[in-house]
This record gives structure tokens, sequence and C-alpha cells, in this order.
């Protein structure tokens, strides 16, 4: 009579044990907040907030104290800075100067270069992600496309049948934030495009551990250049307008001819 059937089920059901005792002791363990804040078409700062919970921290210190590191090393290397709160806590600002640097720094930030990498950077969260920014100038406003793939489906942990057994908020709360001067339109057309949250004039995502997440976004920004020449055009013409009593392009008035005596 054998007994690996039920030696295997009986190592299945520890393993899923430990497991979501693990979920529980580490609930809402990271807290990872991202934004991209757009104050014009030639300046913005993407933002990240990590905070972890004393949880994590005392469950597994050093990792998490090495992954903070790499955190702040990263955004040092794209001339970011790095402000740590605390040792639990650290806030990352990078700057953009326009769309297309925007998406070359954010990709760089997570996908970096391992020549330029420490070797001892850690992923406490897995985040694999893709930004993509279409822009169209016309004349007066710019239109703005974002696309944003982040898959987290490393953070999901999966029975061997397939299912996920931590749930998605259980072991890290994750979110993105889009803030532009005029508001921003959310764009749901892929399967896996998530439905963003209005608060206080920006749209935030929650991202969702163990799924593939797509968020798609248009949104306008005054063209500089557009307005300026706008502006001048109409000085001149006003200008032009008031020195000849007409606009340019028409026809100067003709002087009606005085009457002679006599006639």
């Amino acid at each position: 009579m054998s007994f690996a059937p039920r030696a295997s089920r009986s190592y299945r059901s520890l393993f899923l044990s430990l497991v979501l005792l693990v979920a529980m002791l580490l609930s809402g363990c990271v807290s990872y907040d991202m934004g991209v804040n757009f104050k014009g078409l030639h300046q913005g700062t993407f933002v990240q907030h990590v905070q972890l919970g004393e949880q994590l921290t005392s469950f597994s210190g050093s990792e998490a104290t090495q992954w903070l590191r790499s955190v702040e090393r990263r955004a040092r290397q794209l001339d970011g800075e790095a402000k740590r709160v605390s040792q639990q806590e650290v806030i990352v600002t990078i700057p953009f100067s326009n769309g297309e640097q925007l998406a070359s720094k954010f990709n760089q930030f997570f996908h970096p270069n391992p020549k330029t990498t420490a070797q001892t950077d850690a992923d406490l969260v897995s985040l694999s992600s893709q930004m993509r920014l279409n822009q169209n100038n016309l004349l007066l406003l710019q239109r703005n496309r974002l696309n944003l793939d982040v898959d987290l489906r490393a953070l999901g942990v999966l029975s061997t049948e397939g299912r996920v057994v931590v749930d998605s908020g259980s072991l890290a709360n994750l979110e993105f934030r889009l803030n532009t001067p005029w508001g921003a339109r959310s764009v749901e057309k892929a399967a896996e495009a998530i439905s963003p949250e209005v608060t206080q004039g920006q749209l935030v995502w929650k991202l969702q551990p163990g799924q593939i997440n797509k968020i798609e976004a248009v949104f306008w920004l005054p063209e500089p250049l557009g307005i300026g020449a706008a502006v001048i055009a109409l000085l001149m013409v006003g200008g032009f307008s008031l020195k000849y009593k007409r606009f340019p392009g028409t026809a100067e008035p003709t002087a009606s001819s005085p009457i002679t005596e006599g006639q």
C-alpha cells in the first residue's frame, strides 16, 4: 500500500497553511503609492511614497532596509531626490521636463541597467511595468495619451490548481495617481484595464497584485509656444486696427469728395 498521495496532500496542506499564516502576519505590510504630477507641458515630477509595516521590518528587517536603499539609489541615478521619513518610510521625487523623459525615467527606474545598478539591489515588491506616452500638438493644446502596464503576477501566491491563495490586498497596497492641470479621463478598452477613483481632482488606480493591470488615460496640456504666438498675433491685429481704423486684409475706406458751391 502506497502512502505517497496522502503524504503529498499533507505537504500541500501544510504549505498552504504556512502561506496563509505569513499572509496574515504581513497583512498590509507594504504601502506603495506612485504618482505622476504634470505642472505644465515642460514641468512635472514622478513621486513614489513607500511605507513598510512594522510586521515586515521585524519579520525581515535586513531585506526591507536593503530594498529601501535600492529605491533611493535608483532615484538618485535619475537626478531625483530621496527623503527618508523614517526607517520604514521613504519619499522619492524624480523630475521630468517632458512626456518622453517621463516615460524614459519611469521605465529606467523599474528596469535599471545591470551595469550601473549595484548587485545588492533587491526587489521586495516585484513591479514589472512599462509606460508609454503618445503626444499630439494641436496649436494651442497638446493631447496626451498615457498607457501603463503593470504586471503584478509575481505577487500572487498560487495553489497547485492555479487559484490565488493570497487575496489582492493582503500583502501590498499599491496605487498609481495621475494629477494634471485640467484633469484627465480614463480610457478602459483592454481586458485587464482597471477603473480609477477620482480623489481631489486626481485619478487614482488601485493596482491588483496577482494579475496584469492596464492603465490608460487621456489628458490635455496647454501649449506655451502656440498660446504665445496667438497672443502676439492678436496684439498685432489690435495695433493695426487702432492705427489704420481697419483690420488687416480689408479694403481701405475711400474718402468722400467735397461738394462744390453752385452745384
